[in-house]
């Protein structure tokens, strides 16, 4: 049975909506991650600059940027699921989403009025920090009754999102699921990945041989996934899951738990691996994570399919990353167009060689498969594949 990615939603460092990112991903020239101040440094960071959607009706206690960010890409889709809940009933709606950070920013604020004053603000909720509160948010303001549930797995966390909510409806328990994905900026965040000298200062460059860490982002998206297709709609074909169970923070350095998701997705998609186009890669332009990933591509894939990163544009975008880059996938195989790996062309000789898509390159047809890849903390791996059909 196929399964549809039938509308989207998207607000992160590339723009707010469909339009305005698809003309910064595959602009002549790098945006989205510019310098901010953070942490007493100038840091590259991929924040989200435009207005974000009110949350009046909301109740307080799900106040937060992460749920402001995940009610500005719902807004977008807001009509065609407005028309799904009434086609199909609240009960046959879920939502599934990945989040890492949900309102930890507020927590962080609250804290430090605490430590300043002795006590919390009044908005302040316990409520907002829990991983639960993206979900519950969005099915309260919908009035949904159908399943719903966060899924938190550090970097695969919206990608693995995508993967439940392709069960739920292969399971019969939904006729249209909203998943996606969403995750907000804080010094909390960022003072973590620093303290792991896994944070880069400038704009990130994923398998370049002077790569030194991630520009952390922040983002949210939003699929309606059903089994019924809208016209020039895009399927998510299979996914691939893993646990590479090596280490708490490292990828196991052999990739093949890598190898593993990427081959399971392949499998529930009925390809092979030459019948992939593009591949997006995880390419967090960290010295493991890096060497890992183009090793277990060149095993699996070779050295011909093309590729890249696009990290460098929205930054890592943490639980969002997973639907952020699927969402560049959907964008991809909706244009034919490739988004390019941005960097200054450096190849690191002691990783394995990757056709990285070079700017302003076209394809000679468009792209029918696309692959992208999520490998997270404690390794979590997950890759999904999406095709026109």
């Amino acid at each position: 049975m196929s399964i549809y990615l039938n509308q989207l939603g998207i607000v992160c460092a590339l723009g707010n909506g469909v339009d305005e990112v698809r003309q910064a991903l595959f602009a002549d020239a790098p945006s989205g991650v510019a310098p901010y101040v953070c942490l007493g440094k100038t840091l590259h960071l991929g924040a989200v600059t435009s207005e974000l959607a009110a949350q009046d009706a909301l109740p307080p206690m799900l106040h937060s940027r992460n749920n402001a960010l995940l009610l500005t890409a719902l807004a977008q889709i807001r009509p065609a699921v407005d028309a799904a809940i009434a086609r199909f009933g609240a009960a046959r709606i879920g939502v599934v989403l990945g989040t890492s950070t949900s309102g930890i920013g507020e927590a962080q604020a609250a804290i430090a009025q605490h430590q300043a004053t002795g006590q919390l603000p009044a908005h302040f909720h316990i409520a907002q920090q829990e991983l639960g509160s993206p979900a519950t948010a969005l099915s309260i303001l919908l009035g949904l009754a159908g399943p719903v549930m966060v899924i938190s797995t550090a970097c695969s966390s919206s990608a693995k999102a995508i993967a439940s909510a392709a069960r739920l409806l292969n399971a019969d328990m939904c006729d249209a699921v909203i998943c996606g994905g969403v995750d907000s900026l804080c010094d909390f965040t960022v003072a973590g990945f620093t303290a792991l000298e896994s944070v880069s200062a400038e704009r990130c460059q994923p398998m370049n041989i002077h790569r030194n860490g991630i520009n952390i982002g922040e983002g949210a998206a939003l699929f309606l996934m059903s089994k019924e297709a809208e016209s020039d709609a895009v399927a998510l074909l299979g996914w691939g899951e893993s646990s590479d169970a090596h280490h708490i923070s490292a990828p196991a350095p052999d990739g093949q738990g890598a190898i593993t998701a990427m081959q399971a997705a392949l499998d529930r998609a009925c390809l092979q691996a030459s019948d992939i186009d593009y591949i997006n890669l995880h390419g967090t332009a960290t010295q493991q994570n890096d060497a890992m990933e183009s090793l277990a591509i060149h095993r699996l894939f070779g050295s011909e399919t093309l590729c890249s990163s696009t990290k460098p544009l929205t930054g890592h975008t943490l639980g969002a990353a997973g639907v952020i880059e699927a969402a560049i996938c959907w964008l991809t195989l909706k244009t034919g167009q490739l988004p390019p790996h941005w960097w200054d062309g450096e190849i690191d000789p002691a990783i394995a060689p990757l056709a990285l898509v070079k700017p302003s390159f076209k394809p000679a047809r468009p792209p029918r498969y696309a692959l992208s890849n999520s490998f997270a903390f404690g390794g979590s791996n997950a890759s999904l594949i999406f095709g026109r059909r």
